[in-house]
């Protein structure tokens, strides 16, 4: 049985959390239009994009330092805390408002802002998109820590971003599009700038993810690497190899 506890999980853990749950109600808020394009297409994202890479620098460093098992857990609480802040934002939308509210703000209001997160299509690809792209970029992460032998950790923080951020965007605005929350005019718009924007930020906070590491793995006295994990990201087993 795993005994040994940490003394910064649970604050990185809170972190990622309101990572997620906050880009997800921004994706849904506001798209933002630099008046940049690339190759002809424009550079225009969900306002998400500007928060959420940064949930995938806090996966990098907890899979890199305390394991997959770990990291795992941290991925369904953040699972967990998408369903219910949609639920919640649905449940606040379906109340009746009150009489002045109504006449200065007004539900049209609370639609327009926050209606994609309590309606089908965002919430489907929002959660989709994550839970693959989550254990995706955990599971390459911590294979390529033991192919690499710990060394190199820029190869498997870009590296494992490329394949969760490629999986991740690629579902979330398919599915979104499907649905109707986005227009298919804008697929390849979102898609690539999400994507060019999610690695950058990857790369640009390398020296970031540096630093954490190497002052966590010091603290924590913590350097895991998954030889023996079970990668099924539906177990449940107490033991850390589980």
């Amino acid at each position: 049985m795993e005994r040994k506890s940490f003394k910064y999980y649970d604050m990185i853990m809170a972190l990622f959390v309101m990572v997620v749950v906050m880009s997800n109600i921004l994706s849904s808020a506001k798209i933002v239009d630099w008046g940049i394009s690339l190759f002809g297409i424009p550079l225009a994202f969900d306002a998400g994009t500007i928060l959420f890479p940064v949930s995938y620098i806090f996966g990098d460093i907890l899979t890199e330092v305390y394991g997959y098992r770990r990291s795992r857990r941290v991925i369904w609480m953040g699972f967990s805390c998408l369903i219910l802040s949609s639920l919640l934002l649905y449940f606040v939308k379906i109340m009746p408002g009150e009489g002045i509210w109504e006449k200065t703000a007004g539900q049209a209001a609370y639609d327009a802002v926050l209606s994609g997160m309590t309606t089908g299509g965002i919430v489907a690809a929002s959660l989709l998109g994550y839970w693959l792209g989550e254990f995706s970029n955990s599971y390459v992460l911590a294979k390529m820590k033991i192919l690499t032998g710990g060394r190199w950790l820029w190869t498997r923080t870009v590296g494992s971003t490329l394949v969760g951020e490629g999986i991740d965007t690629m579902v979330f605005v398919s599915v979104a599009v499907v649905c109707g929350v986005f227009p298919a005019a804008l697929f390849m718009t979102l898609a690539v700038t999400n994507y060019l924007f999610k690695v950058g930020v990857e790369v640009i906070m390398t020296p970031a993810t540096y630093a954490a590491v190497d002052a966590l793995k010091k603290a924590e006295q913590e350097d895991f690497y998954d030889f023996r994990t079970n990668f099924n990201p539906f177990s449940r087993g107490s033991n850390i190899y589980s």
